[in-house]
């Protein structure tokens, strides 16, 4: 059964075009992986199904009384609500009902035999649906779901206001969750998980009924909770069964076969263009090239699409630092309240240090604890001489509305626009997105905006904060390339042990020394 079609869908920003007559179905139980390079449109794609977005063109068209749920990357929580507030709004609909029903009890004083007839035929409908919806152990099921994301450990009574990136998307993949819909859409829920809850939701998925579309450049935890691929490239939408594996190797016969079969009609091209040229002026021969011509003329041309530049990270060196990088003495990281026991941590010139361990135990807070962004609330940190730090921050709250040249002129004045180009070309940006603003990119786009101006910094030290987010895997693999080739030290805030288990020559735990209770 069809849940979900899309037929011959366009849209574009400006001169942009993001899809061209793309059509796509949805059957009940396909569980979906949608992948594509950064700025392919995954998520205007999600947007546009949700209706968030308007097509240019094309229809898009849900099954009746279907229930979407979406887990939005840029979604935002209100200013006031404890974390309890946002898990039990996902049963809003229920305790409506039950207003509804206490309304009906209200008025059965006051009406004829016939209308309460009716109210109680009303009333009993409403018992069962919220019977059969477990409306009375919605605080159960709340307790259950938080415990299984790490919520409990934070505090189900805590303003959502104050929460880090990583816990937002916990409250509202729990959310998500509760509300137990008909279609999951999910836009990188891995981003700020930890690992311990990745291997939550991937068990959670495995056993999900229902269909979902999942975005996610997380490929291990992809390819455990999906059985179809659909690639988004050039505007297009191919359909792979199986898993991102398979699809590899089918993507790449399929490319090898088309490259061969390019090269095959343009020599065939070549030499009728070349048979017509020289046989069109001889009268004996003029019928036989003017044959060639029509054929030429006929051709369907295979076209091959342009080459995506593939991003090159080569992080600039700047002179030695000396032999201490950063030493604490009994350093107490916190805001109001301690995060952690007293510290005594020292790192040495030529480590590469991850940072590990679950969302919200201070590992951000740490990291800018030691580049003195934050004070401590008690002991103190020596930072060691000639460091030229390169930092990586997890998240941008603000919106950015320069260019992305205007961005990477302001920090390098000097450079000349050809220069500012080639820079943002290097990491893997088309002419399109160089020149649109940094607030219309997507976020893989955004994070190679942010890795270009990182890179062309000369840095003896790289403080990077959860850098693979939104990452596509082209860009993952090289950024892990050049940090192992990377000749300074490295402070790295992780959830990917694929990503930084080859990278790092020490692994910190920061469970080991936090007072949070697990």
């Amino acid at each position: 059964m069809s849940i979900l079609n899309v037929e011959k869908l366009s849209h574009g920003f400006g001169d942009r075009a993001i899809f061209n007559n793309v059509s796509f179905r949805l059957l009940k139980g396909e569980h979906i992986g949608l992948i594509g390079a950064n700025g392919e449109g995954k998520s205007t794609f999600m947007n546009i199904i949700t209706g968030k977005l308007q097509p240019d063109e094309g229809k898009v068209e849900w099954s009746k009384r279907m229930r979407v749920g979406y887990l939005d990357q840029h979604a935002v929580l209100s200013k006031g609500q404890s974390i309890r507030d946002v898990l039990r709004s996902a049963f809003q609909y229920l305790f409506d009902m039950e207003q509804e029903m206490n309304e009906m009890y209200g008025k059965m004083g006051d009406v004829t035999p016939e209308e309460l007839e009716q109210l109680l035929e009303d009333v009993g409908t409403i018992q069962d649906t919220l019977t059969n919806q477990d409306f009375y152990m919605i605080d159960a099921k709340v307790d259950e779901t938080a415990r299984g994301l790490g919520l409990t450990d934070i505090g189900l009574d805590k303003d959502v206001n104050d929460l880090s990136g990583g816990q937002r998307t916990k409250v509202l993949l729990a959310k998500l969750l509760l509300e137990k819909p008909d279609i999951l859409l999910l836009d990188e829920p891995t981003n700020y998980l930890d690992e311990q809850h990745i291997e939550w939701l991937k068990r959670y998925l495995q056993e999900y009924e229902n269909a979902f579309i999942l975005i996610s450049h997380d490929i291990p935890f992809l390819n455990s909770v999906i059985n179809l691929i659909y690639h988004m490239e050039n505007q297009d939408l191919t359909r792979y069964v199986g898993d991102y594996n398979h699809f590899q190797e089918v993507y790449e016969m399929k490319k090898q076969q088309l490259e061969s079969a390019y090269k095959r009609q343009q020599q065939e091209i070549a030499d009728l263009k070349d048979f017509v040229a020289r046989n069109k002026a001889s009268v004996a021969t003029r019928n036989m090239a003017m044959s060639r011509q029509k054929k030429l003329d006929k051709m369907d041309v295979i076209e091959m699409a342009k080459e995506k530049p593939k991003p090159q990270f080569n992080f600039r060196d700047a002179r030695t630092s000396g032999k201490l990088i950063f030493e604490t003495k009994s350093l107490v990281i916190g805001y109001n309240e301690p995060l952690s026991r007293p510290l005594d941590l020292r790192m040495e010139r030529g480590q590469k240090i991850a940072l590990v361990g679950a969302n919200g135990i201070g590992k951000t807070t740490l990291m800018r604890s030691i580049l003195g962004e934050i004070q401590p609330l008690e002991g103190n940190v020596q930072r060691g001489e000639n460091l030229e730090i390169g930092y990586f921050q997890q998240e941008m709250k603000e919106a950015n509305y320069n260019t992305c040249i205007e961005e990477i002129w302001q920090e390098f004045p000097s450079y000349t626009q050809f220069e500012v180009r080639a820079a943002l070309a290097k990491c893997g940006l088309t002419t399109k997105h160089i020149e649109s603003k940094v607030a219309v990119l997507s976020g893989g786009e955004k994070a190679k905006v942010r890795l270009c101006k990182l890179i062309n910094n000369e840095t003896n030290l790289l403080v990077l904060d959860e850098p693979t987010n939104h990452l596509d895997v082209d860009a993952k693999d090289e950024l892990k390339r050049a940090l192992q080739a990377y000749k300074g030290s490295i402070l790295l805030i992780s959830h990917e042990p694929e990503f930084y288990r080859d990278v790092v020559t020490d692994t910190w735990n920061c469970e080991s020394w936090t007072t949070k209770v697990f």
